[in-house]
């Protein structure tokens, strides 16, 4: 009977931070640029972590045997991408606070290349968030290739793309044409840059794949260096995800 009552008590916990963590935490854009590109995401909860203890601003912290801070990064950036669309949900002690001034109190305290944008009440649940803008640039440390943005544009209206992605059971085939629903190619200077809406998950769709089927499908355009950055998240409809 004492372990039943006990089971009944934790399961009770779990439902009201469940509850907490979706209904009631607001949400912050940031963005992550220049050096800050190098720290990885559990540096960067740390990082938020201890900015909002130096503006002053206690996080309230999860119940159970190890309490964390309240704090939830979403969609996970690798090391060395840059991006101006990052989300952070947190939830602070007390019953109300001035969102403008948690702004400019963590922007006071956060290190170079990281800023925050924009606070609010609370955003779109995470699995609304459907669809990335994405820019990949294409580098060549010569002139761009004779035709290159052409092919490139054609390669995209293929039916079908099949590149090779890294998962937990090794590398595997992917088709990754109907997870692009739009692809556009320009260039500038020495570089094509693909400006692209992808999936971001459910299924998610690493824009360097892009660069990926480029090197396969074109080797004769192959960059000499490629790379990535997010600029806006949106939901099922194309609607941006920040208010």
């Amino acid at each position: 009977r004492t372990l039943r009552i006990a089971d009944i008590n934790v399961v009770a916990v779990v439902q009201i931070v469940f509850w907490r963590r979706e209904n009631a935490m607001p949400r912050l854009l940031f963005e992550k640029k220049g050096r800050a590109i190098w720290i990885s995401h559990l540096d960067l909860m740390r990082v938020f972590q201890r900015a909002f203890k130096r503006a002053g601003l206690p996080l309230t912290h999860t119940h159970g045997f190890n309490p964390r801070p309240s704090v939830s990064i979403a969609l996970p950036l690798s090391v060395g991408v840059e991006s101006t669309c990052e989300l952070l949900d947190f939830d602070l002690e007390g019953d109300s606070f001035d969102l403008d001034e948690v702004l400019h109190q963590l922007n006071d305290t956060l290190i170079e290349g990281i800023e925050v944008l924009k606070v609010y009440d609370s955003g779109r649940k995470l699995r609304d968030l459907t669809y990335l803008h994405c820019q990949v640039d294409l580098i060549y440390d010569n002139n761009i290739p004779d035709l290159g943005q052409e092919k490139i544009k054609n390669l995209f209206q293929e039916k079908e793309i099949i590149v090779a992605k890294k998962g937990k059971k090794g590398l595997q085939d992917q088709d990754i044409i109907p997870m692009i629903r739009e692809c556009n190619v320009h260039g500038e200077d020495n570089k094509l840059v693909l400006d692209c809406i992808v999936c971001c998950q459910n299924p998610s769709l690493n824009p360097m794949l892009l660069a990926s089927a480029v090197e396969k499908y074109l080797p004769d355009i192959k960059p000499d260096f490629a790379a990535f950055r997010r600029i806006e998240i949106f939901d099922g409809t194309m609607s941006s995800t920040t208010p």
